[in-house]
């Protein structure tokens, strides 16, 4: 069991720093939608970053509703997960990066997924970022543990 918010901070980093894909959970008019998105974190963890094309039912999603959680997790999908796995959730709001900020924004995560320039360098694609206000962490299948992202 985690004892100090340090040990429980850096397993969070650890887990968000080791991923390159997390489930998006949004919320349509009818039902939430999931999607796999690939993401990229401020330094601080405050923050989540990811592209989107404009013309999809997520990107829609969020202008509708900003509130969004995002989950990250290390399966393998071997027996053992049901023991050794983690399982993050970032709940938050999402909005597009606005065009002044977004080439920081995008420098970092491209850095973590260079493959992915061309289509996050689009016209059509918009850069979104997740302020964070909560993870939730979910270790040896039960052991659940809640940070407030200060």
């Amino acid at each position: 069991m985690m004892s100090s918010k340090e040990e429980i901070f850096q397993s969070i980093e650890s887990l968000l720093r080791s991923q390159h894909l997390g489930v998006l959970a949004t919320q349509g008019n009818e039902y939430p939608y999931c999607t796999l998105v690939a993401y990229a974190i401020s330094e601080d963890l405050r923050e989540i970053i990811f592209a989107t094309l404009r013309d999809t039912r997520k990107y829609r999603n969020i202008k509708k509703t900003p509130s969004v959680s995002l989950l990250i997790d290390s399966r393998t999908n071997q027996v053992n997960d049901f023991k050794d796995v983690e399982a993050l959730t970032a709940v938050g709001s999402a909005e597009e990066i606005s065009d002044e900020l977004k080439s920081g924004y995008l420098r970092g995560y491209l850095e973590k997924h260079p493959s992915l320039e061309e289509f996050a360098k689009a016209p059509d694609c918009a850069l979104m970022k997740i302020q964070v206000a909560k993870y939730i962490l979910v270790q040896h299948f039960q052991n659940v543990t809640e940070y407030d992202v200060p």
